[in-house]
């Protein structure tokens, strides 16, 4: 085959230069412990794709609003490098504790975050650059929407897996009217 395209690849996304990866989670409760989920949505010339799923187990430990930040900036540069883009990305979320830390502006004092924020300094090192953006929610609108899409879709199914409250068994009062089991009763 012969001609001006001959050494395009094939079967590939063509990207522009520069892209847009809006990301968000949501948690529910927000201080962890329940469900958490992600969403992000990748725009650029011509390019657009979203997604939206569980960021961790439910019930877990790991299930925190932060967490959700997290793996929804991860998914989407892990989507990127899944489709050979390499340029330079706006990662744009309403997390500023993601964005802080991600620019060495907030230390990673949190233990449970530091894998997280390792992976994501990971992936963007395979970008030509990636500068990492905070905006308010309300310009966030797409990502947050998608988050809770997620928390809506699995909230029900999650509920069946939900542990049982753990219930501790504390000794009573000894025989009626004494407060001292020890103490025999009149």
């Amino acid at each position: 085959m012969t001609g001006p395209d001959h050494d395009l690849p094939r079967a590939r996304l063509v990207f522009p230069d520069l892209v847009q990866a809006h990301f968000d989670g949501a948690c529910e409760p927000p201080r962890g412990g329940g469900i958490a989920t992600y969403g992000y949505i990748v725009e650029g010339a011509g390019i657009f794709h979203e997604e939206h799923g569980l960021a961790v187990p439910p019930w877990s430990p790991r299930a925190t609003n932060n967490v959700a930040e997290y793996v929804g900036a991860t998914r989407a540069l892990e989507w990127l490098v899944g489709q050979g883009f390499t340029g330079q990305v706006l990662l744009v979320g309403d997390s500023q504790l993601v964005i802080r830390q991600m620019e060495g502006e907030y230390e990673v004092k949190a233990e449970h975050l530091k894998a997280y924020h390792q992976h994501l300094s990971a992936l963007a090192s395979r970008f030509r650059e990636v500068r990492f953006v905070w905006v308010p929610r309300s310009e966030n609108a797409r990502a947050d929407a998608l988050s809770e899409l997620a928390l809506e879709e699995v909230r029900e199914s999650a509920a069946r897996f939900r542990p049982l409250p753990r219930v501790e068994i504390v000794d009573g009062p000894g025989p009626a009217g004494s407060s001292d089991p020890d103490e025999p009763s009149e």
